[in-house]
């Protein structure tokens, strides 16, 4: 059911670099719609220079349960680290609240199967007290996870024409995450471990283009995957490649680095009649979209005019995926990036690991319960697992 549109009262979990330079501006930007009430981190300075640059009306706490019982907000918006995000998301969803939480959501799709079940949990719990503006039962609360590339006009406008087969039947995709990052990135203390990143670049990294891709594409059937720890000293890997193939048939490659000192993410769709691609690094633009027809396509015909970019340019960006939150907030409707859609894009990742650690191709719906990928990326597998998962 719809909910109450009077201003929503949101709180951030988390309060350093990626709330104070992503979510604070998304809820600004929005704040006709949205009202920031409180913050919690367990670092008093930080918490306190958020709270500077947020306002003194936003109350502060260092503990997540305190701060649900005392100010019971609608919206709870996560960028703690990964490793701290299925606790914190269930908690809020438990208190009530809808849940917009920084990449990965989980560290397993163990993980985020929990999340889903307590979604039904609580959502049958609010749907039996009637709703209400934490809009509860069929209506939420639900969690989200960041995804912020498919947000913006250049994103929509794409998938819109590859939807409507206006570029002609998709073939052959390139998915590319070339990053770098120095020994001193890897300083922070939950970088690079499994129990608290939860994978290298594929999980922590390369997963927003991999998540575009799958958002363009739709469903995959089967990866082939690689990876190598080349450079860091670090449990996970610092490289991955993988060979994709979609249930339409087409067929993609994805790299995922943080060894690349010309960094790039780009996005590259071959169709029967028009090759699409996305040129960027942390944020796209119209401009940053480019089609080119085939030889066979007038270049200058009326089919080639619908391919321009819209006039209006919106970035992607967190406020833009915002923006459609709490649209579907409003509506009393499953969030976009949460459910089976951003489950599909948990499981890719996970065949990516599952693959190339094991050397094998892995299907779509094939890591379930039983499977030790289910639980942990890594899979426990003897030469990528924490030594002290594999010493008896």
């Amino acid at each position: 059911m719809p909910v109450e549109t009077s201003p929503v009262r949101a709180a951030v979990i988390g309060t350093g670099g990626i709330v104070t330079g992503s979510h604070l501006p998304a809820l600004r930007a929005h704040a006709d719609r949205v009202r920031l009430v409180a913050a919690v981190d367990v670092d008093e300075r930080r918490l306190a220079a958020f709270r500077d640059q947020a306002g003194e009306h936003v109350a502060g706490y260092h503990d997540t349960a305190r701060m649900l019982a005392a100010e019971r907000p609608d919206l709870v918006l996560i960028g703690t680290p990964p490793s701290l995000h299925t606790e914190q998301v269930c908690s809020a969803l438990e208190a009530g609240a809808w849940v917009l939480c920084e990449k990965p959501l989980c560290l397993s799709l163990a993980e985020y199967d929990e999340i889903a079940a307590a979604e039904q949990r609580c959502g049958e719990k609010y749907s039996g007290a009637g709703g209400g503006r934490h809009g509860g039962g069929p209506g939420g609360p639900y969690a989200s996870v960041v995804f912020q590339h498919r947000y913006g006009s250049g994103a929509v406008h794409a998938r819109e024409l590859l939807a409507a087969g206006e570029l002609g039947r998709p073939l052959v995709a390139h998915c590319q995450t070339t990053w770098y990052r120095d020994a001193a990135y890897y300083g922070v203390a939950w970088r690079g471990r499994w129990s608290t990143e939860g994978g290298g670049p594929t999980m922590g990294h390369g997963i927003h283009q991999m998540d575009l891709l799958l958002h363009l594409l739709g469903d995959w059937s089967e990866v082939r995957a690689m990876a190598g720890r080349l450079v860091h000293a670090v449990e996970s890997e610092d490289v991955s490649t993988a060979l994709v193939r979609f249930e339409s048939g087409a067929m993609a490659t994805v790299v995922n680095s943080v060894l690349s000192p010309d960094e790039v993410s780009r996005i590259r769709i071959d169709c029967a009649d028009a090759t699409v691609e996305l040129t960027h690094l942390y944020g796209h633009r119209n401009d940053d979209w480019a089609y080119t027809p085939a030889p066979h396509v007038d270049d200058r015909g009326p089919r080639t005019t619908r391919w321009r970019t819209p006039a209006a340019d919106v970035p992607s960006s967190h406020a833009a995926q915002l923006g459609d939150f709490l649209d579907a907030r409003e509506k009393g409707v499953r969030p976009p990036g949460s459910g089976q859609d951003a489950r599909r894009t948990l499981e890719f990742a996970a065949a990516v690991y599952k693959s190339a650690f094991t050397g094998r191709p892995v299907g779509a719906g094939e890591i379930t319960p039983g499977d030790p990928y289910y639980r942990a990326m890594h899979g426990n597998h003897p030469d990528w697992a924490p030594k002290e998962r594999t010493e008896q």
